[in-house]
């Protein structure tokens, strides 16, 4: 079977009759959102800015996050990025499914918190803005020319509670777990196929097979399984990604079930999300998996994500 024929397929088993829908949305452009820096300048402030040559509305107001702005005016190619305002770093151009996890982690200003693969860094600079850029970050990413990515974001975003490392997050959570060295919160945003950005991607869907998704899941097991070993008893960590696939979401959190002594935690997040999948291609998941959260583009007008809160027993 062609890659694109079997992710047609998966897709229509995962979601049944409402397939068309979800591929319908595929081919919808996606809308232009952005997140406030509230470490720089007040939300009233900003919109004030905005306001002057933007038509905007914040939609997850309502639910305590007023700090997601959407652009309702069209924009010209890389306007958002040449503002003054985003070179000040008073917001960050951000997808409004992609601002969730750093919610879910819910990282507090005492916190040391671990971002396993942070670049460019929009869900650091939004968890230093929730810390209230206290406490202490370390920002982790192999790749130098992501790394350049972070760095610059993070000092755009007058970011001043991150420490940014390079190394392979694997090696680098047995490292720290070695040397007595735990954290309170963990985000891994993980690594993985990319099935929910195919709307602002379509590359992505050209490149999609299952060979791919395989690789990926084993290297996400291992990502979670080295992340959990240097979780303090009773942290938290937040596993996410940009993909629809189980094999990358529900299996992953499942397999730390089966081999940690991990629960998952129940979580509310300002989006309409579904619940975690149980059985996928005859495997049974935990009944916990329940509690994790999928985020499908035709139910928000937004990009696909998954998302899973987990806490260490001890």
């Amino acid at each position: 079977m062609e890659p694109k024929q079997l992710f047609t397929e998966r897709i229509k088993t995962l979601l049944g009759s409402e397939s068309d829908l979800f591929f319908k949305y595929t081919k919808k452009p996606l809308r232009r959102s952005i997140r406030a820096n509230t470490i720089k300048l007040s939300i009233i402030e900003l919109k004030k800015r905005l306001e002057k040559r933007w038509k905007i509305e914040q939609p997850l107001k309502s639910k305590n996050f007023p700090e997601a702005i959407v652009l309702k005016s069209k924009l010209l190619p890389g306007e958002l990025g040449k503002s003054l305002e985003h070179k000040l770093g008073y917001y960050y151009v951000q997808e409004l499914s992609s601002m969730m996890p750093p919610l879910a982690l819910d990282p507090k200003s005492q916190d040391i918190v671990l971002d396993c693969c942070a670049a460019p860094g929009s869900k650091t600079t939004e968890m230093a803005m929730l810390m209230k850029n206290q406490g202490t970050i370390i920002a982790n990413d192999v790749r130098i020319d992501r790394l350049k990515a972070l760095v610059s974001n993070l000092e755009r975003c007058g970011i001043m509670n991150t420490i940014v490392t390079r190394m392979n997050a694997l090696v680098l959570c047995k490292k720290l777990a070695r040397s007595g060295f735990f954290f309170d919160k963990i985000l891994v945003d993980a690594p993985c196929s990319g099935e929910g950005t195919i709307r602002d991607d379509p590359l992505t869907l050209k490149m999609w097979n299952i060979n791919m998704i395989k690789r990926l899941s084993a290297l996400q097991k291992k990502l979670i399984s080295n992340a959990i070993e240097c979780l303090k008893p009773q942290g938290t960590l937040v596993y996410s990604t940009c993909t629809l696939t189980p094999e990358e979401n529900e299996s992953v959190i499942d397999y730390a079930l089966k081999n940690f002594d991990v629960k998952i935690e129940k979580i509310k997040l300002p989006l309409k999300t579904r619940p975690g999948i149980t059985e996928w291609q005859g495997q049974k998941f935990d009944e916990q998996i329940k509690n994790c959260h999928r985020i499908w583009p035709q139910d928000n007008d937004t990009e696909g994500f998954f998302i899973a809160k987990l806490r260490k027993i001890r």
